[in-house]
């Protein structure tokens, strides 16, 4: 299978890359993204063992009589390999690729994720140009920042890392980066591409979930899809990407506005739950054989734990693993992709910035 870099194109080269239920779920965007850094910080790396309670990342395939944890973590190592492979190549070609992060503030959760992926960069041996600013640097200076980014050959990727510091317009100073260098995804040009299914920079969870169905062998072809969230992050991207060619899904996109949510996920054969609240959806809800991607990432009291909590899902883990097919745990399911489908965009861009450079290699999945 090869792997998907934009949408509805592929590249030559494979990389790694309740007072009711409904009425509480919550789609804040930038809090959902640092929400899934706190997954992505634990288990970006590959090796570590799973507990099953929220706790570590599962290592390998889970056999539940003949149900299977989709293990994220040995799924995004694999494509971290593959694109520190690539990175390899390009660099003996004198090309280096850049990712340039830009942080405003010392909001803990997104230091530790702009950590992370300044590890992850090293260990790809992509370049990484960490700009942290402080909490009272201007909109206009910032705006300034990505402006010289953009210029800057040496910049193959940018990121501004959300939430930015009160008062300042962040879908504004997002629209600053160029699109040809939108990592993320989200400019509004890479956002209409994507609803049209030309090749763009595709968003990172989204794409790491439709890349972990792929590879995982899940037919989504006729298949009924629900979705349950409507985020810019998540949500509107991943139906989209489902309801084109060659995914060719029928997809139900369900909300706080759906007054039975029940009534369509025990329609779903795969269940994607983006909702930001646990228990989102419990054994009841769903049916025999149903593939649930679990994207939620919620913290909760746990004395036992030396932080005083720890990590869970949006849905019902220990209830829904014995009525799923497959599921993926919180963490280590798709938390641990987002990190390497933005290393996989960044050489997305180092490729479409040298159209004519070619290794002589061609990957596969």
């Amino acid at each position: 299978m090869g792997f998907p870099w934009a949408h509805g194109a592929s590249s030559p080269v494979s990389t790694m890359v309740r007072t009711s239920v409904l009425k509480n779920i919550i789609f804040l965007e930038h809090w959902y993204a640092l929400r899934v850094a706190w997954s992505v910080l634990l288990c970006h790396a590959p090796g570590r063992p799973w507990t099953g309670d929220g706790g570590l990342c599962y290592s390998g395939n889970m056999a539940m009589d003949n149900r299977v944890v989709l293990d994220g973590v040995k799924m995004a190592g694999e494509l971290r390999a593959e694109v520190a492979r690539r990175v390899a190549q390009l660099r003996d070609d004198g090309i280096v690729p850049g990712l340039a992060v830009i942080l405003a503030g010392e909001n803990p959760a997104s230091v530790s994720y702009v950590t992370a992926k300044e590890k992850a960069c090293a260990e790809a041996g992509i370049a990484s140009f960490a700009h942290r600013l402080p909490a009272t640097v201007s909109q206009e200076e910032v705006v300034s920042l990505i402006r010289q980014l953009n210029a800057d050959a040496r910049v193959h990727g940018i990121l501004v890392q959300l939430p930015l510091p009160k008062g300042m317009d962040e879908a504004a100073v997002l629209r600053e980066v160029i699109p040809e260098k939108d990592v993320d995804g989200f400019h509004p040009v890479n956002v209409g591409k994507m609803m049209l299914g030309e090749p763009c920079f595709l968003p990172c969870t989204p794409h790491g979930i439709k890349v972990m169905l792929e590879r995982a062998g899940v037919q989504t072809a006729g298949k009924h899809v629900v979705v349950v969230g409507r985020s810019n992050i998540v949500g509107k991207p991943i139906a989209n990407m489902l309801v084109q060619k060659p995914a060719n899904a029928t997809v139900t996109v369900c909300h706080t506005g759906t007054p039975d949510l029940s009534v369509f996920t025990r329609q779903a054969d795969i269940l994607i739950v983006a909702a930001g609240r646990p228990d989102t959806v419990t054994a009841d809800m769903v049916k025999e054989g149903v593939v649930v991607i679990d994207v939620g990432v919620n913290r909760i009291p746990d004395a036992t734990r030396p932080k005083g909590f720890r990590l869970v899902g949006d849905t019902d883990f220990a209830g829904l693993s014995q009525k799923a097919s497959l599921i993926t745990p919180v963490p280590g399911g798709v938390g641990p992709m987002t990190i390497a489908m933005l290393l996989a965009n960044t050489i997305q861009s180092v490729l479409k910035s040298n159209e004519n450079h070619e290794t002589g290699v061609k990957y596969g999945t």
